[in-house]
């Protein structure tokens, strides 16, 4: 009696392991939930796409980073002033482009000089 054979697509492959990688689930667990059969399969699809198990330490120390992410009220802080200080350069900018854009049409139709040239002494 012949077995059955699964071939799974690469991209199912990569979706398994980085769930598999990413996440607290349990290597038997990951099998069942997707239905894999064999033992060896998903440490053979990791050797495959030049993958490696997270030691328990590299685990640990992913979850303590998650955790310190958490920001305080002084780096938000600072994100806000950030982002205000983005903003209001955004808008220098686009007003630097109007006054430019001004000044050319004021030039062309009035026919007056209003930039300084370049090598004119006071």
């Amino acid at each position: 009696m012949k077995r059955k054979v699964n071939h799974y697509p690469d991209e199912f492959k990569l979706k398994v392991l980085q769930e598999y990688l990413e996440s607290d689930i349990s290597f038997n667990e990951i099998k069942l939930k997707y239905g894999i059969r064999g033992n060896s399969t998903i440490f053979n699809w990791m050797r495959k796409f030049g993958l490696k198990s997270p030691t328990e330490a590299q685990v640990r120390e992913n979850n303590i980073m998650s955790k310190a992410s958490d920001k305080t009220k002084e780096e938000k802080a600072l994100e806000a002033k950030i982002r205000e200080l983005e903003s209001n350069l955004e808008y220098e900018k686009l007003r630097t482009t109007a006054l430019n854009k001004l000044i050319d049409v004021a030039e062309r139709d009035l026919q007056i000089s209003i930039r300084k040239k370049h090598g004119t002494k006071q």
